[in-house]
């Protein structure tokens, strides 16, 4: 072998080794965001409208960092689109005539009770906490958080609060992202700040209120097409767009019609509902019985629904009878119904506006 032919081969295997060296080392990972880098893309995704958007940035990034998600500009975008539709990105965003809703609620549950009116307003003129009478800061009250307040102290402190009330405050939703008390009181583990007084006070403020809303938004798993149905979800409640899908292929196998709300089952209630009895009348073609109908829908409230018999063999018969692979993902069919919605409004319609604003915060970027 000639001392050339030595030479070239020293060289190739020197150029195999460096590339296997080469190949052999890790592609080194992208640094972790620093804080304030996350904070100061938050808050130039904010409307221009907002105040404080060191302060809302904060809290937002608070929420994400708590409860490990992904601060992606989609997720951040869509935390404030809800937030400004909601509220206008104002954590004690006024409530044009709540005082005369505080009233009627009171006045309705009197006369349930058969309560005469005049009874009900003379024990309002009695002192409250604060020195002024109930009737007077029920006049005034001007937001949620305020109203919370009345209510909690009239509760407590006056017997036909309880009489009226018991322990149960009507106020059931507040905050900026105008989330359910009840549901904030039961996801409350992990919440990063003290709690001042009661996680039903924490909701009414901007953290309280950007946190459990964000829980809301995206604390749970779904693989949905578009975030417009993660938001008919944060009106209608988790999977519901989902559930409402699986409802439309129930009607299209049996025929009849179904309301698509996406509450598969009784939750308050043993008896079936109308889409379970509708179910049911496809249990020999799903070759499955009535408690093994119910045992798969008791699971429309969590990600595991998707993954039972029940669901897919439904859309297989319902796909079949279609023609087609049909929608696992629709937005429900609810019409909002609160003493402050005054107009003829639906969850589909709430989805479609909160999608607007996130498309305009995308654009932002």
């Amino acid at each position: 072998m000639s001392l050339t032919t030595i030479k070239r081969l020293a060289a190739v295997s020197t150029v195999l080794l460096l590339a296997a060296c080469s190949s052999s080392k890790k592609t080194p990972e992208a640094p972790a965001r620093q804080p304030q880098d996350v904070k100061a893309q938050i808050e130039k995704l904010l409307p221009a409208k907002v105040s404080d958007k060191a302060g809302w940035a904060t809290d937002i990034y608070t929420a994400f960092r708590t409860q490990q998600l992904d601060a992606s500009t989609s997720n951040i975008c869509a935390v404030i689109a809800v937030a400004d539709q909601e509220s206008g990105m104002n954590a004690e965003s006024s409530v044009p005539g709540l005082g005369k809703i505080a009233w009627g609620e009171i006045n309705r549950r009197a006369a349930k009770l058969h309560i005469p009116a005049f009874l009900v307003r003379t024990a309002l003129q009695i002192p409250s906490s604060n020195g002024k009478s109930y009737a007077d800061r029920l006049d005034k009250v001007r937001n949620e958080k305020e109203l919370s307040e009345i209510f909690d102290d009239f509760i407590n402190m006056v017997p036909m609060g309880q009489t009226l009330f018991g322990n149960l405050n009507p106020v059931h939703t507040g905050g900026p992202m105008q989330v359910s008390i009840a549901f904030a009181e039961a996801h409350a583990a992990g919440y990063p700040w003290p709690v001042d007084g009661s996680i039903r006070r924490e909701v009414f403020s901007r953290r309280g209120g950007v946190w459990f809303g964000t829980k809301h938004l995206l604390g749970y798993p779904v693989d949905y097409s578009a975030p417009l149905y993660r938001f008919a979800d944060f009106n209608a409640g988790w999977y519901a767009s989902r559930n409402a899908a699986f409802q439309a292929a129930v009607a299209r196998a049996t025929g009849m019609d179904l309301a698509l709300d996406g509450d598969l089952i009784l939750y308050d209630s043993d008896k079936p509902g109308t889409t379970e009895l509708a179910v049911r009348t496809l249990a020999k073609q799903l070759d499955m019985s009535q408690s093994e109908i119910r045992r798969d829908l008791q699971q429309g409230d969590s990600e595991k629904f998707s993954r039972t018999t029940l669901y897919k063999q439904v859309y297989l018969l319902a796909d079949k009878m279609a023609g087609r692979k049909l929608p696992r993902e629709m937005l429900p069919g609810i019409k909002l119904k609160s003493p402050k919605i005054t107009r003829n409004l639906t969850t589909a319609w709430f989805a479609q506006r909160v999608d607007g604003r996130y498309q305009q915060c995308m654009q932002r970027r």
